[in-house]
């Protein structure tokens, strides 16, 4: 019993790799002969140097577009950067105008001058009036 299925499992293995085998030549006489017709036919030394010139563009467009590419990463980078530091400065602006608002008050002020020695008025403001002096030259 052991050897018929070992004959079995060989048999399949042995077939597998016939198909394997039969699949893999055809393909590759295909591509290779196809192409390399279409090379012979199209491609000589005539040509290729007519050719080159707009080779030399495409190349040169190729690089352009690369660096245009770097440029605008940087530039999408370092917008970006500013973007964050103008957050950051709106913040500490909000945070300063908050802490003035504060330190402004009436009372506030009152405290700070208190420890210098200045005390709030409790006597109102009086107006001052200033005669009037006719002199004629």
């Amino acid at each position: 019993m052991t050897n018929r299925l070992r004959t079995e499992i060989q048999e399949e293995e042995v077939e597998k790799e016939l198909v394997v085998e039969e699949k893999k030549q055809p393909a590759k006489e295909i591509s290779e002969s196809a192409l390399w017709q279409l090379f012979k036919k199209n491609v000589n030394a005539e040509k290729a140097t007519d050719a080159l010139p707009f080779l030399l563009f495409l190349t040169l467009l190729g690089m352009i577009y690369i660096g245009n590419m770097h440029m605008a990463e940087k530039s999408i980078r370092d917008i970006e950067k500013i973007q964050k530091e103008v957050k950051e400065l709106s913040w500490d602006y909000k945070t300063s105008k908050a802490d003035l608002a504060f330190k402004s008050t009436l009372s506030e002020v009152a405290k700070r001058a208190d420890t210098l020695g200045i005390r709030e008025s409790v006597v109102p403001p009086q107006k001052l009036k200033a005669e009037e002096v006719n002199d004629e030259h």
